[in-house]
């Protein structure tokens, strides 16, 4: 899902807020050995069971942890705890493949959920339209030259137990054409992170490559009513007022760019708030680069405002799907998140003095990344410097 960002992971987007804090506002270090969450090849109910996002978790109204990190035939994990955890292989939301576009329903991965009463839960879904797979609908016959990524909305009544689309689909970020323009490289809104709250407002980072007027980069988004997914809007770099609605069924265009925010060169894994300081958390991954990232691996940077981040510090170090899998060893790393078990509230967007780095390994052979991948956790251990 997250592995052809290659072209774009070299460089800070034209345009970002790129003002850091120095010096660093929090250290972050792994401080315990790995453990396996799920294995595909030991725990999988068929083959579409692979970890392929970042891990996002919530608490039903039952207590019970509901957590998704897998593919785009979307299954829970399952537990009373972290510990615990199981997957269930009933099918929560199926993917398609549909052929039209405006359908948004060909491969869909749940990406970030948030819920109030753990019966209610919003879902945020990384919506690929694979135009290479479906006969005349692309020039191309490369699944990147042909890829057309929104962002959608999904919704369960059931505390996780199935998730419905909204029919006609509802758009919380698109790209302001249809997928046959612009072919040759993956455009639109691509993999949100998990949503985290500030208060009453509720917020979440997606990752775009960009076009005409729209620089590439990470994004940020704000809703006071996530429930209502058409409230969602981007900063613009003075205010949060960018909508970006479905261009298959609206008129309406964003009216403006969002403002990339630096230092994120793709996709931001995930973003908590720590508990002892107030600030702000961000771990992603990227490609070294010989200057913002000297070793390619998991990164986290720190801010009081979301806007403002400081210099990003190496959390794990490895080949990431950032890099060339034929020089990785035989395993990358990928889908970087935090979860703190001890977490106040459903949502898991906040972490103590401790908290555990969810992530997936995934074995190449040869140049192949295969899909023999596991889940993984490893304890982190998070100090306040300031």
């Amino acid at each position: 899902m997250l592995r052809l960002w290659g072209a774009l992971v070299m460089a800070t987007a034209a345009g970002a807020i790129t003002h850091a804090a120095e010096p660093p506002l929090a250290a972050v270090a792994v401080v315990g050995p790995a453990q396996v969450v799920f294995s595909a090849q030991r725990d999988a109910c068929d083959g579409h069971d692979v970890p392929d996002a970042p891990a996002r978790a919530f608490r039903d109204a039952k207590g019970q942890i509901v957590l998704f990190a897998l593919h785009y035939h979307n299954r829970a994990l399952r537990g009373p705890s972290l510990d615990t955890l199981k997957i269930d292989c009933r099918v929560v939301l199926a993917s398609k493949a549909a052929v039209d576009p405006a359908a948004y329903d060909d491969k869909s991965w749940i990406t970030a959920t948030w819920t109030e009463d753990g019966q209610r839960v919003e879902a945020l879904l990384h919506h690929e339209y694979q135009a290479n797979t479906h006969p005349g609908r692309c020039r191309h016959k490369e699944y990147l030259a042909c890829w057309y990524n929104t962002i959608v909305a999904s919704r369960s009544e059931d505390g996780g137990q199935s998730f419905r689309r909204a029919e006609p689909p509802v758009v919380v970020a698109a790209a302001p054409f249809h997928q046959e323009v612009g072919q040759g490289r993956h455009r639109g809104f691509f993999n949100p992170s998990n949503i985290f709250a500030a208060g009453s407002e509720k917020y979440f980072f997606a990752a775009t490559t960009g076009w005409g007027g729209q620089p590439f980069g990470a994004c940020l988004f704000r809703s006071g009513t996530p429930h209502d997914p058409t409230s969602w809007r981007a900063w613009d770099g003075t205010a949060f007022s960018i909508r970006f609605p479905d261009p298959y069924r609206s008129r309406e265009r964003p009216r403006g760019a969002c403002r990339p925010i630096a230092p994120f060169p793709a996709p931001v894994g995930a973003v908590v708030r720590h508990r002892p300081s107030g600030a702000w958390l961000a771990v992603f991954q990227a490609k070294a680069d010989g200057n913002s990232f000297p070793q390619s691996g998991f990164y986290v940077s720190a801010s009081v405002d979301l806007f403002a981040w400081d210099q990003p510090r190496l959390l794990l170090a490895g080949p990431t799907l950032y890099d060339d899998p034929c020089a990785s060893d035989g395993q990358l790393i990928a889908y970087p998140s935090l979860i703190d078990a001890e977490a106040e509230g459903r949502n898991f967007d906040n972490v103590g003095e401790s908290a555990d780095l969810f992530f997936a390994t995934l074995r190449v052979d040869g140049c192949t990344i295969t899909s023999d991948r596991d889940l993984v956790r490893r304890k982190v251990a998070i100090k306040v410097l300031r």
